[in-house]
């Protein structure tokens, strides 16, 4: 009676709601010793398998759990993770606050279901911190740059970001290489507008900051060849449309200033961006190989889907490392709860100022288009002035032809009128001289 009813409720929280309501007492009357949390976990573990198992995701589910077990022998299990919840009162009371897709986030992430998500600030700054793990991230700068690059420290963040700006960042670092150039590495989850000119003025920010710095520390000894490049490194989860509409097959760009005459200066700004939506995209096309070592960090970035994962292993086994300090922090429950809730606050953050981002986009579409009316309406206004004065023009130059027309009808009828008089005077005369010869012929004979 009971399974028949939670299998045809179809919203999992009235599924919940209709359990606890149904069972709890029976439950009770067993074992009075049972907490509410425990039955409350109970009835959520009831549910799950009522409304999961037997399904094809769930299958899909296990079978990539357990591929990636056989890398990563660390990895736990649903049922354990979920066991040490439900132990600690103050870690199971978080697991509850959360929304059900993030808890099944959370348990899919450190059951090995799917990867984690390693470009966002709290999972990155673990894996590649550059004062503990300073390799990795040279290299993948290194990478990145084309040339090799040895962080030597990394600097506090003081850029005069805009701040609305900040809460779409899942990343953002600065660092300072052993040459003295900066980079400034961050993800964007979803690409502001204007990107060129944005990165121009936080690189013009960083070099100037820089300059200052320098200058401070030399002193008298200053020389503006003192000032290192700045690199900006951006990286979009989402990118805009400028560059999807350049191009769906190029994810990297590179920018830096040139001369059109093939002179060389040393103008110290260089740019990089990469699309990792598009790249998401190309890598996933089928029979696609992972090309390079950018390509194996950005899989390792960007990528959680298992296989994807287990084909980067596969390839370059160096990345196993990584894998198995990230399943690791997996294993410290409260360590690993305390950054995904981290990084849920920002994905709220995020979320709210992408609606607020979307709302503003669509009333600024709505002001060009109003702004478009009023102007085509200007023009329509103007030009029906134009016309009405061209067609007042155009009665006047007709009033005056109609006039002229007239004018000239009269003065042809004054001129018939005069014709006709002189015909009228020239039959008169021609029968007075036809009179005359007759007089004349008379007066002869």
């Amino acid at each position: 009676m009971y399974v028949y009813n939670v299998i045809h409720v179809k919203n999992s929280g009235k599924v919940l709601a209709f359990m606890w309501k149904k069972i709890s007492h029976f439950i009770n009357k067993k074992d009075g010793l049972r907490t509410k949390n425990t039955l409350k976990f109970q009835v959520h573990q009831i549910i799950l398998y009522l409304l999961l198992a037997g399904s094809k995701k769930q299958k899909e589910k296990h079978y990539m759990k357990n591929k990636l077990q056989r890398y990563f022998p660390i990895i736990r299990t649903r049922k354990e993770i979920l066991n040490e919840l439900r132990d600690n009162d103050e870690l199971w009371s978080q697991f509850e606050s959360w929304e059900e897709e993030n808890q099944e986030e959370y348990l899919d992430i450190c059951t090995g279901v799917k990867g984690v998500k390693v470009l966002y600030d709290t999972f990155f700054k673990a894996v590649m911190n550059p004062d503990t793990r300073p390799e990795r991230l040279n290299n993948f700068l290194s990478t990145i740059l084309g040339r090799t690059v040895k962080i030597l420290k990394v600097l506090p963040n003081e850029s005069a970001r805009i701040a609305a700006e900040s809460s779409l960042l899942v990343m953002d670092i600065v660092v300072q290489f052993e040459d003295g150039s900066i980079a400034n590495v961050e993800v964007q989850k979803i690409g502001y507008l204007f990107p060129g000119e944005r990165s121009a003025c936080y690189s013009a920010d960083m070099l100037l900051r820089q300059y200052k710095r320098v200058r401070r520390e030399l002193g008298k000894k200053f020389h503006y060849r003192d000032i290192k490049k700045v690199y900006t490194i951006v990286l979009f989860e989402k990118s805009n449309s400028v560059f999807k509409s350049f191009s769906k097959d190029i994810y990297i760009h590179r920018f830096q200033q040139q001369s059109d005459s093939g002179i060389e200066l040393n103008l110290l700004q260089e740019y990089t961006f990469i699309c990792l939506d598009i790249f998401d995209d190309i890598i996933h096309n089928e029979g696609r190989k992972i090309d390079g070592r950018l390509e194996e960090w950005l899989v390792f970035l960007k990528e959680d889907d298992p296989d994807m994962i287990i084909k980067l292993l596969e390839q370059n086994s160096e990345f196993r490392d990584i894998y198995e300090e990230i399943y690791n922090i997996c294993r410290n429950s409260e360590r690993m709860m305390g950054m995904f809730s981290k990084e849920l606050e920002i994905l709220d953050r995020n979320t709210v100022k992408l609606m607020i981002d979307e709302l503003d986009e669509a009333l600024g579409e709505e002001r060009e288009k109003v702004k478009a009316i009023k102007q085509e309406r200007e023009t329509l206004k103007a030009e029906m002035q134009e016309a009405k004065a061209e067609k007042e023009s155009l009665e006047a130059e007709m009033q005056e032809a109609k006039a002229e027309k007239e004018s000239l009808e009269a003065e042809m009828q004054r001129t018939k009128d005069e014709m006709a008089t002189e015909r009228k005077r020239a039959d008169e005369a021609e029968k007075e001289l036809i009179r005359l010869r007759a007089e004349l012929e008379k007066l002869r004979k």
